[in-house]
């Protein structure tokens, strides 16, 4: 059963509580600031009449990675653009209370939309952890390259041609 939410974009800045409350707790909240956060494309999912996110997603248009352990965004203008383009979305983070309830599904279906009738791609893409493969894969997307570690928490990339 899904929750009503509205989902609207925000700014970086709005994202971060919950990218440092649900990703890195254990972190100080640089650990969750992304250098590419200005060129990126930042959606919340609100209750009704919330005016607090329960869930984020950070969208922005990047290349594959070439190697497993390459794990850093390089961020494309539109002059940079590949004949091919490519989305990334990262920090996907919903409060706990929330999950479970279809609002993430929600969320990544958006950027998934967004991504492909307003980014122009062809090709969204993630770092997951491990542990969260499954939730991707019953989403349509699939896993490519081996595993690698930030930190000491295990990922694994995730894709899904749109």
């Amino acid at each position: 059963m899904s929750v009503e939410i509205e989902i609207r974009c925000i700014s970086a800045e709005a994202t971060v509580p919950l990218r440092h409350a649900v990703l890195w707790p254990d972190h100080p909240v640089s650990h969750v600031l992304l250098p590419e956060d200005s060129a990126g494309f930042h959606y919340g999912a609100f209750l009704p009449g919330s005016s607090i996110p329960v869930a984020v997603i950070s969208v922005f248009y990047d290349r594959l990675p070439s190697t497993p352990a390459e794990h850093v965004s390089t961020p494309l203008t539109q002059d940079a653009l590949p004949a091919q383009r490519i989305a990334r979305f990262r920090k996907l983070s919903c409060e706990p209370a929330h999950q479970g309830k279809g609002i993430g599904t929600q969320l990544l279906q958006h950027i998934l939309d967004i991504a492909k009738a307003e980014m122009g791609c062809t090709v969204v893409w993630c770092d997951a952890r491990l542990s969260a493969e499954g939730w991707y894969e019953r989403r349509g997307m699939r896993r490519f390259g081996e595993t690698f570690f930030k930190g000491n928490i295990e990922y694994v990339r995730m894709m899904r041609e749109l």
